[in-house]
């Protein structure tokens, strides 16, 4: 194999990553609370040695609910479950910035890292969702820049925390007696504009020193503060040349603050429609659209675009005239990318809403093994990603067919490892362990 290989992680959906993943025939839409059913998948996705799972969360209901499964299960606890099937590959979870506290959070992530045995991962998140706010007591949702500035602030208290005891703090020294060297823990004593947390953790520190940091967000403010903090980035693009200048931008900025810019990884997400053709993959692709419900897809382009439209109007072009801009919703990453599909494919409303019911704004491939092998090989050997995050349009099958079918031509072309050569996700995504920070 290469020096440089693919990394992969399978992210979780409950049924798929289809909106009408749920109605398709080959799913089982009545496992998607049973945990046998996650597990088993866990199980799959570490027999294929991919480096990671991901769960994506938010502390709200979506609004859409009626047409498609889009509650959230709690991560942390799904996320142990895993753990406890599963030996060696990844746990990343979502967890908000604007909606939890520090300290309740670096204890979760460290005991998944823990129990894990290292394989825990953080995806840091601000919450995009609005409604979200009266879950927790507040008027209003915190506007875009002020959650960044939050999770700024967030992130270092956490780090503090997970650096709060040194390695060598724990002694468990049973002649002596001493348990842990209690000169070797700190308290943080944290007073910033946001956050007063004084520490130190009540755990020691955890197998990879601190979990994983991964985000996603790819506005102004999320490549700025995924330059600073991120290793790896979740991110949505639709073209080659998109995302060849999403991660030249992201590598250099990483770069320009002293850090070594492949040790950021670039994840971009793919919904690979499979078959043993490509009109046979585009069949099912349009049997998956088919399913979709017009109400669900309209409510979606209102909350992407401001965009307020009927079901008379699903066969006319979009009415770029009325897309809304104002706001935070014109600042956002998913905006954007919507935006370019209309400009550069002019498609009729019915389009546009297929386009984005695959993934919601990830890029959705169909064709045969081949066909997809060759997609994520020229991204990735073109400067566009450093691997994937593979989002199967249902579940378990799509999956299924990417690990039996894709996987080994990836194998075969020397793109993807055979097995795992290390135990933790640091070491599956070729990151170091950091030293702890010193207490300042």
């Amino acid at each position: 194999m290469s020096a440089r290989t693919l990394r992969l992680n399978l992210f979780v959906y409950p049924g798929g990553h289809h909106e009408a993943a749920w109605r398709y025939h080959g799913t089982d839409p009545e496992r998607i609370l049973d945990i046998g059913f996650y597990q088993d998948l866990a199980r799959r996705a570490e027999a294929a040695a991919f480096d990671a799972v991901f769960f994506a969360d938010g502390p709200s209901l979506a609004d859409n609910v009626r047409y498609a499964s889009r509650f959230r299960l709690e991560p942390f606890t799904w996320l142990s479950a895993l753990a406890a099937a599963t030996e060696r590959i990844g746990l990343i979870a979502t967890a908000s910035t604007t909606y939890t506290e520090p300290y309740n959070l670096a204890r979760l992530f460290s005991s998944l890292d823990h129990l894990s045995g290292g394989r825990a991962g953080w995806n840091i998140v601000t919450t995009g969702a609005p409604q979200a706010a009266g879950n927790f007591g507040l008027d209003a949702h915190p506007v875009h820049a002020e959650r960044y500035e939050r999770a700024r602030e967030f992130v270092e208290v956490v780090t503090k925390l997970w650096d709060s005891w040194e390695d060598e703090a724990l002694v468990v020294d049973q002649k002596s007696g001493v348990f842990a060297d209690t000169d070797r823990i700190h308290a943080i004593d944290h007073t910033g504009p946001r956050l007063r947390v004084r520490g130190p953790l009540n755990l020691p520190r955890s197998p990879q020193g601190r979990p994983v940091y991964v985000q996603a967000g790819s506005s102004e403010d999320g490549r700025s503060f995924a330059a600073a903090y991120a290793e790896a980035v979740f991110t949505a693009h639709q073209t080659l040349r998109g995302a060849q200048e999403f991660y030249a931008d992201l590598k250099a900025r990483a770069g320009a603050l002293g850090r070594d810019p492949d040790r950021l990884l670039v994840l971009p997400g793919i919904s690979p429609f499979i078959g043993s053709t490509e009109a046979e993959a585009r069949a099912l692709h349009k049997e998956f659209d088919e399913l979709t419900q017009p109400e669900y897809s309209l409510q979606l382009l209102r909350r992407l675009l401001g965009l307020r439209l009927s079901a008379a109007e699903l066969d006319g072009p979009v009415p770029r005239q009325l897309v809304e801009t104002r706001g935070e919703r014109g600042n956002g990453s998913r905006f954007r990318l919507v935006l370019d599909i209309i400009d550069r494919e002019q498609p009729t409303v019915r389009e546009l809403l297929h386009r984005l019911a695959g993934a919601r704004g990830h890029r959705v491939v169909a064709g045969t093994p081949e066909q997809v092998a060759d997609q994520l090989q020229e991204w990735f050997e073109h400067g566009a990603a450093d691997g994937f995050n593979v989002m199967p349009p249902w579940l378990a099958g799509g999956f299924d067919l990417f690990a039996d079918q894709v996987v080994p031509v990836l194998r075969e072309r020397g793109l993807f490892r055979a097995a795992y050569d290390g135990a933790t996700l640091r070491e599956h995504y070729g990151l170091p362990r950091p030293a702890a920070a010193p207490v300042r």
